[in-house]
């Protein structure tokens, strides 16, 4: 009877080590894991946290620096000055404009590209290649190429309208549509073939069997197109028209590079509107309220896209 007690105490005692040892080990764990995740962590609340409240903090105060009067709180009186200024509605409709009309035409394109470089055949990877040299080279770099392209005087589009008897217009400084659609070219010349790569993944994700068993039942190559390929590519899509809605929105590299949002403010968008109203004429203040009104924006489609998203799921798993 004593051994078997001495027995049970010697378990019991092991079994409390072990938990005990456990204790540490998962503490230790811890402090590991929160070791490695704060250098994340830090720069995420010095680089992200920290403007956003410093942005959405001045967006409630007066803060001009051309006055010499120190900042103060004023409430909404930014946001209700910025409901009312039409210069913000032409820039916001502007960005708009260039956001549904972007999205649209680079999704046309990249499918396009997507659908003819679907498949293996000599020379595939070189074009894959070639076809992504604009989406790797800078913004400013490829606006000001284009600002050259579109010049009146010695620009090669131009040149090359003269062949057929067209005189060119003047692209970038004359008229608000033919600057937006300068824009749109160059954003949807250097963004297209993102898309078109994003859209080649998914063409490449979807089972072979799918489409033989399509072919079996006699399906035509349009029915099949319309019917298989395209809402199996509705995952792609969203991710697209999310991403791009918010690049596009915050677009500022091309606007400035080649209309400066001219001719007068015609061609303006929301970031370059902002630039203008933080650092050209220092009111600070107002320009975080249109910073604010732009993030709570985005945000807004973010969050429609998604419940979209995550709607359909729930209603493929019913």
């Amino acid at each position: 009877m004593k051994s078997n007690k001495v027995n049970i105490n010697n378990e019991v005692g092991k079994k409390e080590k072990l938990s005990n040892y456990k204790k540490i080990f998962w503490s230790r764990k811890r402090i590991f894991s929160w070791n490695m995740v704060s250098p994340a962590f830090i720069s995420l609340l010095l680089l992200a946290i920290g403007p956003l409240i410093f942005i959405f903090y001045n967006a409630f105060r007066r803060w001009n620096l051309t006055v010499p009067v120190p900042p103060k709180f004023i409430g909404f009186s930014n946001f209700i000055t910025l409901f009312h200024d039409g210069r913000f509605w032409n820039a916001f409709g502007n960005t708009t404009l260039l956001m549904a009309s972007g999205i649209i035409i680079q999704i046309l394109l990249g499918l396009g590209i997507a659908m003819l470089l679907k498949g293996k055949f000599k020379g595939r990877n070189i074009i894959t290649g070639l076809i992504l040299i604009p989406v790797l080279i800078a913004p400013v770099v490829g606006g000001i190429t284009w600002k050259f392209l579109f010049n009146n005087l010695y620009g090669l589009i131009n040149y090359w309208l003269s062949f057929i008897g067209i005189n060119g217009p003047l692209w970038i400084s004359s008229t608000r549509f033919l600057g937006l659609s300068s824009i749109l070219i160059v954003d949807a010349w250097q963004w297209t073939p993102f898309v078109a790569l994003v859209l080649l993944a998914g063409l490449e994700g979807i089972p072979k069997e799918i489409y033989e068993a399509a072919d079996v039942d006699g399906a035509s190559t349009g029915r099949t197109f319309f019917k298989l390929t395209l809402p199996l590519l509705k995952p792609m899509f969203v991710l697209i028209i999310l991403l791009r809605t918010i690049f596009i929105f915050k677009i500022y590299d091309a606007v400035i590079i080649l209309t400066e949002g001219g001719p007068g403010v015609s061609t303006e968008s929301l970031s370059l509107l902002t630039y203008y109203i933080g650092m050209k004429h220092y009111n600070i203040g107002y320009a975080m309220s249109m910073a604010v009104i732009q993030i709570i924006f985005m945000v807004i489609v973010a969050n429609i896209f998604l419940k979209i998203t995550t709607g359909k799921k729930k209603l493929e798993t019913r």
